[in-house]
C-alpha cells in the first residue's frame, strides 16, 4: 500500500503543480503511469467545479474559459506548453536535430501561439455548447482519459532523445498500460456507454495520428510529445461529445 501511494504521488508531483508532499525515495516515474488518470480526473474535477460555480452567475462561455483557466493552474500549462513547443518545433525546423533543438527553447514561436490557441478556443467552444452538468461531467471524464493514453504511447514510441521526461519515464510495465487505460475507460462512462465508445474512440484515433507523426518528425516522443498529445486527445474527445449532441 505504502508503494501504491507513493506512485499516486510521483504522478501528482510529475502532472500538476498541485501540494503533493514529500518523498523520502520516490519510485521510477514509469512505476506511477497507473494514476495518471486519477490525477487528470482531479485536474478535472477542480475545473468542473469552478465551471459549476461559474454558471450560477455567468454565461456558458465565461463558465468554460475559467474552468479551462483553473486547469491550467492546477498543472502549470504543462500540456500546453507541450502542444505549443510540438507546434513550433515540427513546424519550424527542417532537420530532426533543429526540431528537437526548438521543442528545448522555453521561448514561444508563431506556430505555437497559433496552435494554443486554436486549441483552446475549441475546447472552450465544445463546452459552452455543452449541457452544463454534461461539460462538467465531460471535464472530468476527458482530464483522466487522455492522460490514461499517455502510457500506451510511453510504451510503444522509443524516446526521441537520451534525456528528458521521454526518456526518465519510458519503460512502463503492460499492467500499468492496462490499469491506466481501465481506469480512462471508467471515466468516459461517466458520460453513458454510447458517449464514451465514440469520444473514447476519437481520443484513441487523435493521440495515434499525433504519435505518428511525432515518429516521423522527431523519431519518437518527448514529454513535450506527451503534453501535446494529451491535449489533442482532449480536444476530439470533447468535439466528439459536442457532435453526439448536436
Amino acid at each position: 500500500m505504502r508503494q501504491i501511494l507513493a506512485q499516486a504521488q510521483v504522478a501528482l508531483m510529475l502532472l500538476t503543480r498541485l501540494p503533493a508532499g514529500r518523498l523520502e525515495t520516490a519510485p521510477p516515474m514509469a512505476r506511477s503511469v497507473w494514476a495518471w488518470p486519477l490525477v487528470g480526473a482531479l485536474v478535472g474535477g477542480i475545473a468542473a467545479l469552478v465551471y459549476g460555480a461559474a454558471s450560477l452567475v455567468l454565461p456558458p462561455v465565461a463558465c468554460a474559459l475559467l474552468a479551462m483557466a483553473a486547469a491550467v493552474l492546477a498543472t502549470g500549462g504543462l500540456h500546453e506548453d507541450g502542444l505549443a513547443d510540438c507546434a513550433d518545433g515540427f513546424g519550424g525546423g527542417t532537420t530532426r536535430a533543429r526540431k528537437l533543438e526548438i521543442l528545448r527553447d522555453s521561448r514561444i514561436g508563431s506556430y505555437g501561439v497559433l496552435a494554443l490557441g486554436l486549441v483552446l478556443a475549441l475546447r472552450a467552444t465544445a463546452l459552452a455548447h455543452l449541457p452544463p452538468a454534461q461539460a462538467m461531467t465531460a471535464l472530468v471524464a476527458m482530464g483522466a482519459a487522455s492522460r490514461a493514453l499517455l502510457p500506451l504511447w510511453l510504451r510503444l514510441l522509443p524516446p526521441a532523445r537520451a534525456d528528458g521526461l521521454g526518456r526518465a519515464a519510458m519503460g512502463p510495465t503492460r499492467g500499468g498500460v492496462l490499469v491506466a487505460g481501465l481506469l480512462g475507460l471508467a471515466a468516459l462512462l461517466l458520460l453513458g456507454p454510447v458517449a464514451a465508445l465514440v469520444s473514447g474512440a476519437a481520443m484513441l484515433a487523435a493521440s495515434a495520428a499525433f504519435a505518428g507523426l511525432a515518429l516521423r518528425q522527431i523519431g519518437g516522443q518527448t514529454g513535450d510529445v506527451l503534453g501535446a498529445q494529451q491535449q489533442v486527445a482532449d480536444l476530439a474527445g470533447l468535439l466528439a461529445l459536442l457532435a453526439l449532441a448536436g
